[in-house]
């Protein structure tokens, strides 16, 4: 081969070799995104969409203003950090003391299923991984048996469990169920506010849940199971300023 066809083919071979990095270069690329990817799900709920968070917690701007989470006067003779759930009138209170407290719009459980009581958190768990109770799949045998935790998650960003009950105050993926009658029993709150409590709570939080009926006879029922000499101050009087 002469000189000169040898300097041609030598072009020729790296014109070839280049084409050949240009056009493998998006495969690659994608290769190493889709990788990426899989890792990223390879790893827990919470893990994996805490790192995503401020796109999982868009709440709806149409949620009234009375469900916003506020300050506002409540007068309880609970100590400070209790949480009451006020069920008829969808709300949930974080006593703060010095009779105040902090409101959050609820959802609550829909008729036939709301219940009432005292409890305690027992377990908290971000981005928490679904797995209905057996109580719920004999009611609706079509629902998946396990959905990892993220933004399609029912239980939202945040679940407080509830000990000896199979409840949960937990975000939503919802938000517009937020001051209505909707749930299986357990308490439903916006995604931002799930992770504001959440953050207020600890194990062992005690959780007064109020019976859906007249609020007043709510709390006199209430204050039987607490004893007649508590009853006077146990409860609440709200004052929204």
């Amino acid at each position: 081969m002469s000189k000169a066809n040898q300097t041609a083919h030598r072009s020729g071979v790296v014109l070839l070799l280049a084409s050949v990095a240009l056009w493998a270069t998006p495969a690659q690329s994608q290769t190493t995104v889709t990788v990426s990817n899989a890792n990223v799900g390879s790893i827990s709920g919470q893990a994996a969409w805490d790192r995503t968070s401020s796109d999982a917690i868009q709440d709806s701007a149409d949620i009234p203003g009375r469900l916003r989470r506020q300050v506002v006067e409540y007068a309880t003779a609970e100590v400070p950090g209790t949480v009451i759930v006020d069920t008829p009138n969808t709300y949930l209170y974080f006593v703060l003391g010095g009779g105040k407290a902090i409101r959050y719009g609820i959802g609550v459980g829909r008729d036939g299923f709301t219940w009432s009581g005292i409890k305690e958190i027992e377990r908290k768990s971000e981005w928490p991984d679904w797995i209905p109770p057996s109580e719920m799949l004999l009611r609706q045998p079509y629902l998946p048996r396990f959905m990892a935790g993220g933004p399609g998650n029912p239980l939202g960003a945040r679940a407080m469990y509830l000990g000896g009950t199979v409840y949960r105050i937990h975000g939503t993926n919802q938000p517009a169920t937020i001051g209505k009658q909707v749930s299986s029993g357990c308490i439903r709150m916006l995604n931002a506010d799930v992770i504001d409590l959440y953050g207020r709570t600890r194990i062992g939080t005690k959780v007064v849940v109020l019976p859906m009926q007249d609020i007043h006879i709510a709390h006199a029922r209430l204050a039987s199971v607490r004893g007649a000499s508590t009853q006077a101050a146990a409860f609440p009087t709200v004052r929204i300023y």
